[in-house]
C-alpha cells in the first residue's frame, strides 16, 4: 500500500492518509478483509506521529471503511454495495462540478465540454 503524504498541504497529515485509503478502497485496490499495515508500521514508514496515524484510522472505522480487532490489526470493512456505489457517485460528482467550474471560467460551453467528455470516454 502506497500513501504519499504532504507537509506543504493545507490537508492535515491523517486526512491525507484516511482519504488515500477510501481511495484505494472505492477503487477497489484494498478488497473486503484485506490487512492494513499496523498504526505504528505505517508511522515508520510515513516517518510520523503514531498519533497521526491513529487519528487517520480512527477516522476510517468511524465512517465505516475498517474494523480493528484488538490485538489483530485493522481490516477493510465489509461495505454495503449500494452505499459503496453512492460513495463512488459523490466523487464523479464532486470532479464533475470542479470540471464545470474551470469550463466556466475559461468560457466553454456545454456542447464543448461535452465533446471532451466523449472524446475522454471513447479512449479509456
Amino acid at each position: 500500500m502506497r500513501i504519499i503524504v504532504s507537509n506543504s498541504s493545507s490537508e492535515p497529515i491523517y486526512e491525507q492518509i484516511s482519504s488515500q485509503i477510501k481511495g484505494m478502497i472505492l477503487k477497489g485496490k484494498l478488497n473486503e478483509g484485506d490487512l492494513l499495515p499496523s498504526i505504528r508500521g505505517l508511522a515508520k514508514d510515513l516517518q510520523i506521529s503514531v498519533i497521526t496515524t491513529k487519528r487517520a484510522y480512527d477516522e476510517l472505522e468511524k465512517e465505516g471503511f475498517i474494523e480493528t480487532v484488538q490485538g489483530k490489526g485493522s481490516y477493510v470493512a465489509g461495505q454495503n454495495k449500494e452505499l459503496m456505489r453512492e460513495k463512488k457517485l459523490k466523487v464523479i460528482e464532486e470532479k464533475l462540478f470542479e470540471v464545470v467550474e474551470e469550463s466556466k471560467l475559461l468560457g466553454l460551453n456545454y456542447k464543448e465540454v461535452e465533446e471532451m467528455l466523449r472524446i475522454l470516454f471513447e479512449e479509456v
